[in-house]
């Protein structure tokens, strides 16, 4: 436990250390990526990772139907291609996709090993913090194989308002990021009718209501009951 709470205190202090930030700024290309566009696809060979200096990123699998699961949406000072650090698979596990203008730091991936390798302390803290994000991914899994589709929506919803949560003084939870039903249905690996049923339902029992693609959460304590949240630290529990 007390490995999780150093890691954990780790990434509130700094999401991606500066000293990995410092590598990308010194031996990178800096790139504008217009909204819509793909950083990298899944399946395709190995090239470069990627920092994000502003806008927003999603990370995501697709099947061979063309359904989609969302894993990550990256914002500023976020690393892009972690999973392929010294590893010999050779091929981007996920798709990156710009969802608004964004400024990226491209790095040649056998650049920043070495880069690594030669920095033991730089390399220990890519370590930690490539094992925070391991810590988040698997929770999520779980959250997805575990309590079905209301799960994945509730536990979805819950780290929307850890990462882009204003609290209010009445205690209501607004999250100042705007999300289509289309968008939950990526993030939860389900249909965008399904997700529309499920919202109804929660807008109905006063758990939370919507205006315009920004939901705010009046109850989210009915939330982590219902999906047996297990109250990971915040810095676990988000969506980036």
């Amino acid at each position: 436990m007390k490995v999780v709470d150093d890691m954990v205190t780790f990434y509130e202090i700094e999401p991606l250390p500066t000293k990995i930030r410092k590598i990308f700024e010194e031996n990178g290309s800096l790139i504008k990526v217009s909204k819509g566009s793909h950083l990298c696809l899944e399946g395709e060979p190995v090239k470069d990772i990627f920092y994000v200096v502003s806008g927003k990123v999603i990370l995501s699998k697709e099947t061979v139907s063309g359904k989609e699961l969302t894993l990550r949406i990256c914002d500023s000072n976020d690393c892009i291609g972690e999973g392929i650090i010294f590893s010999n698979t050779g091929y981007y596990p996920l798709s990156a996709k710009a969802i608004e203008n964004s400024n990226i730091i491209t790095l040649d991936k056998n650049l920043f090993e070495m880069c690594l390798s030669q920095e033991p302390d730089i390399l220990i803290e890519c370590i930690k913090w490539l094992q925070l994000q391991n810590l988040k991914t698997q929770t999520k899994l779980r959250d997805l194989l575990l309590y079905g589709k209301k799960g994945a929506l509730y536990s979805t919803i819950i780290r929307l308002t850890n990462t882009y949560g204003i609290l209010q003084e009445d205690g209501d939870i607004v999250i100042d990021y705007p999300l289509t039903n289309s968008d939950f249905a990526s993030l939860c690996a389900t249909s965008r009718e399904v997700i529309n049923r499920m919202l109804n339902d929660l807008k109905k029992s006063k758990v939370l209501s919507f205006e315009k693609s920004i939901i705010t959460v009046h109850n989210l304590s009915y939330l982590k009951d219902e999906c047996e949240c297990e109250n990971c630290p915040i810095s676990v529990c988000r969506i980036d």
